[in-house]
């Protein structure tokens, strides 16, 4: 486990503006820096990144933090990778904290795992381009499908020798061990011990994680051996799940965010060629059923998903159940099929980029038409298989869980098979209601509840809207203001010598955050979301507690959500004073504030929190009250008006009515 010093030091030495700098050209705005989104395909600069805070804003996607935050999202590291990644980048060692014996002995082993898996890739890429076999062989076999060199280099394709044991003696000789080279699946070995290499006489794929480590092997024959196989994958392993690996994902990813769409297709060299071809954003699931766990890697890097088939319409049949699949994912999905006798890999080869973007974008159809084509051949005028085929059709659209999505595409299938709309939609509910059944009573429990919940959205929906922009608006004033002092007005009742009531005011002056404190504080107030009362809590405690309390330091201390939300409240107010917002979006910006206009929204916001609940409570006693209890009633008319005279007391301190909420 990374050590806290070092993700400290790694947080002061990194600076966000170079970090970026080598994903996104960056130009001077100000004090800060714009960009195009790497997120999004905008013409108008909208991210905008600020080495004096240490974060960024992109205000297309809406995504935003700081340096480790871009990390993540942009090259889809965890949390310890975009440490290490940036440790390296500006040389800081990394210090290990201490981890348990059996913590330690596993993470090793894994790691070990890695560097077998490591050492292999390369082995195999000399003994391609820098072995007269090697050239012979394998490197004749890519230049044959038309690879360049820099496609071979970008994609780590290698060569294993035809030899028993040349990659195990190799690795043996070099101090690796054997333990891990059998476990990662390179090497097998017999009962009686001798051992040979798995990828013998093979070309070689790398399989690559999300974060670039290498996992496993795809290993193809060139010899027309009709015992082995045509292709062969490394065994399961501790570091290889292939249900949860994706061919090219490390690649691809970017273009996929980007486009925001993924291109699903069945080989190797389909995914190579494409690439090469100029379409980055595709995938294969590497000749395996795809899985839930694939779907859901690409769910990380887009929504939408579009499938690539060969013109083979034999295997379409087979193909499209994955279809299934992805729709039950949540995900879009669209279908294109090449010219018969054409692949990706084909078809990509023997057209330009602009032929294959213009192919893909006017033949990709919607899951719906397409399954429509493929099947009404099956059909053939049948009126038993047509009923078959409507039937299928919305047995794949009852995995969509979105109800809206649902319903449009009943519409369109009512429309393109010339059917009652009506009949489909019985027949959908009838599926899901059987579908409700069969997961038994907790999920006929949670369903019921659902259509409760439903009924009651908008309502539900406004108060929450309301309560948590009020609290948000809390949240911002202490990040933007919290140690800036000011005057603030007390308003309290006293007595005259005579005995009267008297309305007294005194003006005091403090922090922001000593005044939001104790005013929460006065009424016992707590805030109905959980992460802004834990950013609550914290800011507090750290203005309350240290006079020299510094925000970069202390984002950067904080955990990633909570970071993220800070940081986009911060670039909000950024936005605004960069884009001279201030007039039209009556923004108070920090440098244009006066004492009074800052005072002022500290008070309303704290006031408008305060009568936002005295509602609320209103509301749930006129709810609740029996009108059998007579007493009760006039107790609650009793508590009623006491709030409502402290509503008009609340708007007194402010001097004007108001129709709504900050």
């Amino acid at each position: 486990m990374i050590s806290r010093e070092t993700i400290d030091k790694v947080f002061e030495t990194a600076r966000v503006e170079e970090v970026i700098g080598d994903f996104v050209q960056l130009k001077r705005a100000g004090s800060n820096f714009k960009g195009l989104s790497p997120f999004s395909d905008e013409r108008s600069p909208s991210f905008m990144v600020s080495p004096v805070k240490q974060i960024w804003k992109d205000f297309s996607s809406g995504k935003g933090g700081s340096v480790v935050t871009f990390l993540m999202e942009h090259e889809h590291f965890t949390y310890p990778e975009a440490i290490r990644y940036l440790a390296n980048k500006y040389n800081i060692e990394i210090e290990e904290t201490e981890v348990s014996p059996a913590d330690k002995l596993e993470a090793n082993e894994k790691e070990s795992l890695y560097l077998v898996s490591e050492f292999a890739k390369t082995y195999f890429q000399e003994s391609l381009l820098n072995t007269e076999e090697g050239k012979a062989i394998g490197l004749s076999y890519f230049k044959e499908r038309g690879f360049t060199n820099e496609t071979i280099a970008k994609f780590g394709l290698g060569y294993s020798p035809e030899s028993w044991d040349a990659f195990t003696q190799e690795a043996l000789a070099k101090g690796y061990q054997l333990e891990f080279l059998e476990k990662v699946g390179l090497t097998i070995v017999r009962e009686d011990g001798k051992h040979f290499d798995r990828f013998k006489g093979r070309v070689m794929f790398p399989i690559q994680s999300l974060s670039g480590r290498n996992l496993g092997f795809g290993g193809r024959i060139l010899t027309n051996d009709k015992k082995a196989a045509k292709y062969l994958n490394s065994p399961e392993s501790d570091i290889y799940h292939k249900s949860k690996v994706l061919y090219g994902i490390f690649h691809a990813k970017q273009a996929i965010a980007k486009q925001n769409n993924c291109y699903l297709v069945e080989g190797y060299t389909d995914v190579i060629q494409m690439h090469q071809a100029g379409i980055e954003n595709v995938v294969a699931s590497s000749g395996t059923a795809l899985t839930p766990d694939q779907i859901r890697l690409i769910n990380r890097l887009t929504k939408n998903i579009t499938v690539l088939f060969d013109g083979d319409a034999a295997g379409l049949r087979a193909s499209v159940r994955g279809i299934d699949l992805i729709l039950e994912e949540g995900m879009n999905v669209k279908v294109c099929t090449f010219p018969d006798g054409d692949d990706p890999d084909s078809f990509a080869r023997k057209n330009s980029f602009e032929d294959l973007t213009h192919y893909l974008e006017n033949n990709a159809k919607d899951f719906i038409q397409f399954k429509a084509s493929l099947l009404m051949d099956e059909a053939n005028n049948d009126p038993i298989k047509k009923a078959d085929l409507i039937r299928d059709m919305v047995v794949s659209i009852s995995k969509i869980p979105d109800r809206i999505k649902r319903e449009i595409y009943i519409q369109e299938t009512a429309r393109i098979m010339d059917i009652s709309e009506q009949v489909l939609l019985n027949t959908l509910a009838q599926m899901v209601q059987k579908d409700i059944s069969e997961a038994g009573k907790k999920l006929k429990t949670e369903q019921k509840a659902f259509e409760v919940v439903k009924n009651d959205v908008p309502v539900t929906g406004e108060k929450l809207d309301i309560l948590s922009s009020l609290e948000i608006s809390i949240i911002s004033i202490l990040v933007l203001y919290g140690n800036l002092e000011t005057n603030f007005e007390n308003i309290y009742i006293s007595f005259d010598e005579e005995g009267n009531e008297v309305e007294v005011k005194e003006k005091i002056k403090c922090k922001i955050s000593e005044r939001i404190f104790l005013s929460l504080q006065e009424d016992e107030i707590s805030f109905t979301n959980p992460l802004f009362q834990e950013i609550y809590n914290d800011l507090i405690h750290n203005y309350l507690n240290n006079t020299d309390f510094d925000l970069v330091t202390y984002m950067n201390s904080l955990p990633e959500e909570q970071a993220s939300f800070i940081s986009n409240l911060i670039m909000e107010n950024e936005r605004y004073t960069l884009a001279g917002w201030l007039e039209k979006k009556q923004v108070f910006v920090k440098e244009k504030d006066s004492e009074e206009v800052l005072t002022n929204l500290v008070t309303e916001t704290l006031i408008s929190l305060r009568e936002y609940l005295i509602n609320k409570l209103i509301v749930d006693l006129m709810q609740n009250y029996s009108n059998d209890a007579e007493n009760d009633l006039e107790e609650i008319k009793s508590t009623i008006n006491d709030y409502n005279k402290l509503k008009v007391s609340l708007t007194h301190k402010i001097g004007r009515i108001r129709s709504t909420y900050l």
